[in-house]
């Protein structure tokens, strides 16, 4: 493919010259071609003669970037999920928290917000504002619905207000796996038709309970898992006297950020209907999560698949949290 000009080596500089980029070679050839280029002299494309083949226009089109990038695997049309913490302070949590209800309206009526909670127990750090969003129309729709945010006057004196009360805040780009099951609504849903208390008390109320799977690093890691998990589920689902209110809502796989990274979103308890006589009642979300938990240890091909996961997984963390009034997932 190389060749030095005499003329070039005299005065100490390499000039390269292609001999055959054309539709007949192969692209295994062209990719080791690219590989082989430095840096050094991609940057220097505009200095090279005239009449070398290499020009800046043909190098722009041939880098490694611009054949393949997937360093997202969203597009501006894919749907995607935006998880945001927000670790505040603990003297100025309850603050933080009066001020974000009462703003809530604007936050719901700009942002497609699906749910919004605060850790109860378990890994995530306790006072922290834990908010999820689902903007169908991936990231292009986020940037525009948060500049058009960001300029409402009543926005801007909120973040005023809780700009002190927040040490620390995250940001993580998700895409929802498509499990194949009719169980399994999604947060479009609960964007929605957002829920209501119906006059639950703290005991009664509902939870959300988060599931995190840290896998190992490659590309084929995230497939397996959900294949594996896919074919396991709809035991646990099924399984004998689970909760009636337990309900898996969606499974978000990370696209930016902390990468091969799963998440489980389940609830449980809340506005429920006892199978006794049919009547509508309110149920511990804590006692659901346990009896059905209980329920899916026993089930041999939900046991099996979780065994199959575990083999590539790094970690694994669960934390309960109990959605906010305004949240609509609770």
């Amino acid at each position: 493919f190389f060749e030095k000009s005499n003329n070039a080596h005299r005065r100490g500089k390499l000039f390269l010259s292609i001999k055959m980029i054309s539709s007949k070679a192969s692209f295994a050839s062209k990719r080791k071609l690219l590989h082989l280029l430095s840096p050094s002299i991609f940057s220097s494309a505009s200095s090279l003669p005239e009449n070398n083949p290499i020009t800046a226009t043909t190098i722009k089109k041939t880098t490694p970037s611009t054949i393949s990038s997937h360093s997202l695997s969203t597009t501006t049309t894919t749907p995607i999920v935006e998880l945001r913490q927000y670790h505040l302070h603990p003297s100025q949590t309850a603050h933080y928290t009066q001020q974000t209800t009462l703003s809530s309206p604007l936050r719901t009526s700009h942002l497609p917000l699906a749910l919004f909670a605060y850790p109860e127990t378990g890994s995530l750090p306790l006072n922290t504002a834990f908010h999820v969003y689902h903007y169908p129309g991936g990231l292009s729709e986020r940037a525009t619905l948060r500049t058009q945010l960001a300029k409402e006057t009543e926005w801007k004196e909120y973040l005023k207000n809780v700009k002190g009360c927040m040490m620390e805040q995250r940001s993580g780009i998700f895409v929802e796996a498509k499990i194949g099951l009719d169980d399994v609504k999604g947060l479009k849903y609960y964007v929605d038709n957002p829920r209501k208390d119906g006059g639950a008390t703290d005991s009664t109320k509902s939870i959300i309970e988060l599931r995190k799977y840290q896998l190992q690093l490659g590309y084929d890691t995230v497939p397996k898992f959900l294949s594996i998990y896919s074919q396991a589920l709809p035991y646990k689902l099924r399984a004998p006297n689970t909760h009636s209110t337990t309900e898996l809502v969606t499974v978000l796989v990370s696209d930016v950020g902390s990468l091969n990274t799963v998440y489980e979103v389940w609830k449980h308890g809340g506005s429920g209907v006892d199978d006794a006589d049919g009547g509508a009642l309110m149920h511990c979300g804590m006692e659901a999560m346990e009896q059905s938990r209980q329920s899916s240890r026993g089930i041999q091909e939900w046991r099996e698949g979780i065994a199959e996961i575990a083999k590539l997984a790094i970690s694994f963390e669960s934390s309960v949290l109990k959605p906010s009034e305004f949240s609509p997932l609770k």
